[in-house]
Parts: C-alpha cells; sequence; structure tokens
C-alpha cells in the first residue's frame, strides 16, 4: 500500500495495477493499454522469500500506449538496483551503465546461436499435467534449446547453460546486466516483467513475441506489447536495420516451431 498511495498522492490521475490489486476472475485482456498506469509487484518471487532464497526483488514500472517507459528493481539482498528511462539508459545503483561490458562491447550473439549461451527461464505455477498445459510447452522449448545439436529432430540448440533465478522480473535485470543471454517465457503477468522489459530495451537488449516470422533470414520482428497474454524471449541485441526491416544477425529466436530452420540458415 505504501507504493500505491505513494503515487496517487502525487500522480491522481495515473492508473494502478498490482498484483496485490488485481482481482482473480477480473478481464485478463486489458490489464493495461494506453493510459498512463504504474504497474507494480511490491515482491516478486514470493517463494524465494519464503525459502531464504535472496533471489527477489521489487519491481515499479510506468507505461503509456502499452510501452514501458520507465522500469525500477530493487534486489535488497544483493543490494542491486536496475533502472531506466526511455532514451536516458539502463543503470545499476545509479552509477554503472548496462550492460556492464562496453570496452569491449558486449557482441551480437554468436552466428551458432543459441550455442554458447546462456538461457534463462522460469517452470511457473501452471503445473497441470496435461498435454496442452503451459509446463508441456515450457519443457518442449526447454528441451529444443538445451539438447545436443541436431539432436531432438534436428531442433537441439546445445545452449551453453541453463539458469533460473526464480524471478521472472531478475531474469530481464540479469539479460540487461549482461549475465544472460536469451530469456524465454510463456503466460507471465504485466507486473512480472513491464521494468525489466524497459531496463532490457535502454540497454540494447531485443524484446519479441514468440510468433513464428516467415523466414528465417530476412523478417519483421514483432514488437512485443503490454495488454494482453503474449510468449515473450528476451534476448540481447543482434540484429540491425535493413530495408526498413529487422534482419538477423546472429539472433536466434527461442521459439521451438522455428529453432530448426534458424540453425540450418545460420551454417
Amino acid at each position: 500500500m505504501f507504493i500505491k498511495n505513494s503515487i496517487k498522492a502525487r500522480y491522481p490521475a495515473h492508473r494502478f495495477l498490482g498484483e496485490e490489486s488485481y482481482s482473480k476472475g477480473q478481464s485478463r485482456e486489458y490489464l493495461i493499454d494506453e493510459k498512463p498506469t504504474w504497474c507494480v509487484d511490491p515482491l516478486d518471487g514470493t517463494v524465494n522469500y519464503t525459502h531464504i532464497f535472496p533471489m527477489f526483488c521489487v519491481s515499479i514500472a510506468f507505461v503509456v500506449n502499452n510501452q514501458p517507459v520507465i522500469g525500477v528493481i530493487y534486489a535488497p539482498f544483493q543490494e542491486q538496483l536496475f533502472s531506466s528511462c526511455t532514451g536516458r539508459g539502463a543503470w545499476l545503483n545509479e552509477k554503472r551503465r548496462l550492460p556492464l561490458i562496453h570496452k569491449p562491447s558486449v557482441p551480437p550473439m554468436p552466428s551458432e546461436a543459441p550455442g554458447k549461451c546462456i538461457l534463462s527461464c522460469e517452470w511457473g505455477k501452471d503445473r497441470r499435467d496435461v498435454p496442452d498445459g503451459n509446463l508441456y510447452r515450457k519443457v518442449e522449448s526447454f528441451l529444443n534449446l538445451a539438447a545436443e545439436t541436431g539432436g531432438r529432430g534436428g531442433k537441439g540448440g546445445m545452449v551453453h547453460g541453463v539458469r533460473s533465478l526464480g524471478s521472472a522480473t531478475l531474469d530481464l535485470a540479469y539479460i540487461a546486466m549482461g549475465a544472460f543471454d536469451i530469456w524465454w517465457e510463456g503466460g507471465c503477468w504485466e507486473w512480472d516483467v513491464a521494468a525489466g522489459i524497459a531496463i532490457v530495451r535502454e540497454a540494447g537488449g531485443l524484446v519479441t513475441t514468440a510468433n513464428p516470422p516467415d523466414g528465417p533470414e530476412n523478417f519483421p520482428i514483432e514488437d512485443a506489447r503490454l495488454g494482453s497474454q503474449q510468449v515473450l524471449p528476451h534476448q540481447k541485441q543482434g540484429a540491425k536495420v535493413r530495408n526498413g526491416q529487422c534482419v538477423r544477425c546472429g539472433v536466434v529466436f527461442a521459439n521451438l516451431t522455428i529453432l530448426d530452420q534458424v540453425r540450418k540458415a545460420s551454417r
């Protein structure tokens, strides 16, 4: 309530959306729209917190026209404050610009991506043992990304390593920092990712949906928007613009339906 009351006192006309203020059964499709909205999760990584595992944080984002323009993430046990504002960069503890490595700068993903990349992923709360459940979709994608090259019927990505922090918000913060290369997620809520998306973008990262493109070599990269349930892979930027379109430049989308195509095209 302290965060909400503080925001409302200064910006009474702005909307407020938080995990604690959302009512179960409420419409899921339009939680965020074009109106100025503060999207807050006072404790992301609740399970970690209850088990005294120190990867939890506070997440605050300001969203306009479905796009997060300000993001703040604070991890108290790590003494890490991640922050960003559109056009002003992303920062760690207000002193170090993100990503942390600048000289030499963080390179684009390697041509053999997702090989040599660190993949971050979460298991989520949906553990239904049914083929069309979120757990099955995630496990299938995780296996494809982690399996040896050529395995899983040619879908194997052989990522360098797989990490799971138990906090979607911190996963994104660590993408911005440069510790992770790819984050794959499905079925997350706006308050889980809004601040992280703002920070990742200002750190030079790419945020997109996992919808398959028309082709692996030259295709427009679909921009991720808040306000509806989406599947979001998050990656360090390795794309460039050509003829008005974003072109894959060592980037592999963490989506099992196109992983095989992209790997073949990158050889």
